[in-house]
């Protein structure tokens, strides 16, 4: 009853709009409005975490158990505008409340079962400092404020910024990303533990796939993957 009426008290003094649609935001929504969550396609790989069309561009690598994104993400669409926020416009909120929805509704099909821990793919500290926050670990808490997962942004790191992958290709990307992440001091925490690899939208699977890669040098370790988004090829 409190939160709800210092939460109303704050938008009659400042009024907070959904970085998909601009539309006012009323009390129960957090940070984006609930149409342009309906609006926003459906995966429904979830309900099918071993075999989709992410998952199997990860089939063959040790160690891999469930992958899956929410949404397909398309250029242009609401979902492109609220991962735009979250990774330009110091919305570091939304990408937490974002975190909390793709926990609440990955949750049903049990794909948090057996998972340890998450790991959120990391920036590399130019890009940190430069933003202020990393989307990614962002996703990651809102997800273990659901789940109660400890969160390890020590376990792996980023060797150097390459320059974003927004415009390049599927081949430019791999190598774009090839063997820049490595392992940290924190490895520890994660040997013999089944991590999950958290990252806002994949496209070709190349960063994702390059984490993976590093990871595998951790012993005994399982990996499963969500994102919020997802790019149809």
């Amino acid at each position: 009853m409190t939160n709800s009426f210092f939460r109303r008290i704050l938008d009659l003094l400042s009024p907070r709009q959904c970085p998909g649609c601009g539309r006012r935001l009323s009390v129960s929504e957090p940070a984006v409005c609930h149409r342009c969550l309906l609006s926003a396609p459906v995966t429904g790989f979830p309900n099918a975490p071993y075999d989709n069309p992410m998952a199997r561009m990860f089939w063959g690598l040790v160690g891999m158990e469930r992958v899956a994104a929410l949404f397909y993400y398309e250029a242009g669409g609401e979902l492109a505008l609220i991962v735009h926020a979250m990774k330009y416009y110091d919305r570091a909120d939304v990408a937490e409340a974002m975190g909390m929805m793709l926990a609440e509704r990955l949750s049903p099909s049990g794909f948090f079962e057996g998972i340890d821990a998450i790991v959120p793919v990391p920036l590399s500290e130019d890009r940190l400092r430069q933003r202020g926050y990393n989307q990614s670990e962002c996703l990651a808490r809102g997800i273990a404020q659901l789940t109660g997962l400890p969160v390890y942004t020590d376990v792996l790191g980023r060797v150097s910024f390459k320059g974003s992958q927004t415009q390049l290709n599927a081949r430019q990307r791999k190598g774009n990303v090839e063997h820049i992440f490595h392992l940290l001091g924190g490895v520890a925490d994660v040997e013999d533990k089944h991590v999950l690899l958290v990252d806002d939208v994949m496209t070709t699977g190349a960063t994702l796939l390059s984490c993976a890669d590093a990871l595998k040098g951790v012993n005994g370790i399982k990996i499963s993957i969500a994102t919020l988004g997802f790019t149809r090829s």
